[in-house]
């Protein structure tokens, strides 16, 4: 018999029933009021040994029995008043430490009172009153310890599980939102992060937060886990400025130490749990700068109580100008798109977000010119934001008649109309891609550039004061956005690989999604008209690099875990991306990270016909043809990689013809 109890005690600590054990996430709240009221019991029984030993017997004015009943009872009676049993067990604090004092206290008082009272009315006492002062002690210090082992063996139990989802950690910061997110993750049930330490930028020698070290940042983050055996760490909230947290990330990503970001405790979601709030840390995360700040108050100004029009209202970009601009209170926000669904998707965002604003949420191409004039006719509009476009370079290097018809024609309708219905503002989204193209897609957003600037300036020019304000905004890759690499590199991550990258030596600019577009918002507050706003995008980044990042944040390994597969340039991609070209100079703006580039003034009337023949040769499907004379409009559009680069040999223009494979050449003069 005796083996069998020892084999089922055993069989308890067994690592099967250990993580049954941790898997219990509470004991009922009667469970632990019966479990104290057995302790109290055998508190009881111990004070009576302890007097009996020191020969003090126990009083005879009622029998053991009745002062056994008395005790426990006026204690059971102060548990429940003082909650000792509503807390979880393995969660004690000193909070549930206090309690149990004055639960025992207030038993040793009310129990000191009744004897006084006896002694007083009856002459006689029922208790001894050192055994009264034994008890106290005793049941408070069982209590006490109870909850201590409980709470101690929990946290062997914790620490003990061979679990490959636990992840040993380092909270970088020692502010409150720190020490809180390290306080939710050791009370989460069950637990998937164990926090091992802190660290911090200042020193703190011998300095322990939640019994855990504090270490100084300066000696080296890989240093510190290695020593924690943390495999990871954990950003709490805004600790580090951007260059710190991205030295600190680089070293974590040599050293295959895993990243994860946390916003601050009060932004935390109450619908999901902690550990879901700890995320990855996200390539956009990795800016090698601190994030542009602008000014809210001018932007609100222009705004506030508007109509605005933002097209290309379904995309990355559009659907974040709208976010912005629905959150500065318009009069009405008409957001329009071609794409049916993901239109639909935003509707139901924003109408949820903001269910006191006035939609309209309208299906059309912009190349429709009659649809677009329906809409005017109907809403009298006073700011746009033109973000509809194609901008996929391969597609639209194969497709160049739907590129001009949407980027060039569309502008153009909308720029038209603009003016005619007195529009105050008019934001056009462009690109870097727009300088010195190397494509169709490219060349096409510059066409659109010069269209709407041209066009500013020749209402300028003939007096025109109250003319519409056409203002553009020029900057690089957008992190996140449907046209840029890092969805794909994601999609290719969780898929096992292999990450494709064109070329190893590419590079480009990159920008948020929120930046980019308080940018275009900006530029729609400064602008006078006629001006192309440039940000300041800091250094750009190589797209190796970028792969090679991604990879290690996913917690893979560079050619061991996930391949890097060169593919070869696409048909109209450059090496790099410029800003300005080789004539255009800046001028400074109000703003530090925001410039203006200073194009050459073009007549309008030149680049309104040469559009115009754009636009027809790509009505009639003429490819070749519309490309040849958007090169012509463009002196420095050179095709890269290109079926189009035949266009740029010395050739007779005049007599290039389109095939029915769209690219022949009839007589070429090299």
């Amino acid at each position: 018999m005796l083996k069998k109890l020892l084999d089922a005690f055993s069989s308890l600590f067994s690592e099967e029933n250990r993580l049954d054990i941790m898997s219990i996430r509470y004991l009922p709240r009667w469970a632990v009021l019966f479990i104290d009221t057995f302790i109290l019991l055998i508190a009881l029984f111990v004070t009576y040994l302890f007097l009996r030993d020191v020969n003090i017997l126990p009083l005879k004015a009622i029998t053991l029995w009745q002062q056994l009943g008395i005790v426990i009872g006026v204690n059971f009676i102060f548990l429940l008043v003082f909650k000792t049993y509503a807390g979880l067990i393995r969660h004690s604090s000193y909070m549930d430490a206090l309690k149990l004092l004055l639960a025992c206290l207030s038993t040793f008082g009310v129990l000191t009172l009744l004897n006084f009272a006896f002694q007083r009315g009856y002459n006689i006492k029922l208790f001894v009153t050192s055994g009264l002062i034994t008890y106290m002690f005793i049941s408070f210090v069982a209590l006490f310890v109870f909850r201590l082992v409980v709470k101690q063996l929990y946290e062997s139990f914790k620490v003990a599980r061979l679990d490959d989802q636990i992840v040993r950690t380092v909270i970088i910061g020692i502010d409150d939102s720190a020490i809180s997110i390290a306080a939710a993750l050791d009370l989460e049930h069950p637990q998937r992060f164990i926090v091992q330490g802190f660290v911090s930028k200042e020193q703190n020698k011998s300095l322990r937060i939640l019994d855990k070290p504090v270490f100084e940042i300066g000696k080296g983050i890989s240093e510190i886990a290695n020593k924690l055996e943390a495999s990871a760490i954990v950003f709490a909230g805004n600790s580090l400025n951007a260059e710190e947290r991205f030295l600190l990330v680089k070293e974590c990503l040599e050293h295959n130490i895993k990243v994860f970001n946390s916003p601050l405790v009060i932004n935390w979601s109450e619908k999901t749990t902690v550990t879901d709030q700890l995320k990855s840390l996200q390539i956009e995360d990795l800016l090698d700068r601190d994030p542009i700040k602008l000014n809210d108050k001018v932007k609100a100004q222009k705004l506030q109580g508007k109509n605005v029009l933002v097209t290309g209202g379904a995309g990355s970009i559009g659907s974040e100008i709208a976010r912005q601009v629905a959150s500065y209170s318009p009069s009405k926000l008409i957001i329009l798109d071609q794409a049916e669904s993901p239109l639909h998707a935003l509707r139901l965002e924003l109408i949820d977000k903001y269910p006191n604003l006035d939609y309209e949420f309208t299906i059309c191409d912009v190349a429709n010119r009659n649809r677009l004039r329906v809409l005017f006719d109907t809403y009298k509009i006073d700011v746009i934001y033109h973000a509809a476009a194609y901008k996929h370079v391969p597609l639209m290097e194969s497709n160049p008649s739907e590129a001009i018809l949407t980027n060039i024609y569309g502008t153009k309708n909308l720029a038209d109309i603009a003016v005619a219905y007195n529009v105050g503002h008019f934001v056009m989204v462009s690109t870097d891609k727009a300088v010195n193209p190397s494509n169709v897609m490219g060349a096409t957003k510059r066409a659109a550039e010069m269209y709407v600037q041209s066009k500013y300036f020749h209402h300028q020019k003939k007096g025109d004061k109250h003319t519409t304000k056409f203002i553009t905004t020029r900057f690089g890759n957008v992190l996140g956005s449907n046209g840029s690499v890092v969805p794909l590199f994601k999609k290719q991550i969780e898929e096992g690989g292999p990450v494709t990258i064109t070329h190893p030596d590419i590079i480009r600019y990159f920008m948020t999604i929120p930046e980019a577009c308080q940018l275009v918002l900006e530029a729609g507050a400064m602008g006078n008209g006629g001006e192309i706003f440039i940000f300041d995008m800091g250094e750009p980044v190589k797209i190796m690099d970028l792969a090679e990042k991604m990879i290690k944040l996913a917690g893979h390994n560079v050619h061991e875990d996930i391949e890097i597969k060169i593919t070869g340039l696409r048909p109209g991609e450059k090496l790099y991306e410029e800003l300005l070209n080789d004539t255009s100079k800046t001028l400074p703006t109000y703003h530090e990270k925001i410039t203006i580039s200073e194009e050459v003034e073009n007549d309008y009337d030149q680049i309104d016909a040469q559009v115009s023949a754009i636009i027809k040769a790509s009505i009639d499907n003429k490819n070749i043809r519309s490309v040849a004379k958007l090169k012509s409009l463009i002196p420095e559009f050179k095709s890269n990689n290109s079926e189009f680069e035949i266009l740029d040999l010395e050739i007779n223009k005049s007599e290039v013809v389109d095939s029915q494979k769209n690219i022949t050449v009839v007589k070429k003069t090299v």
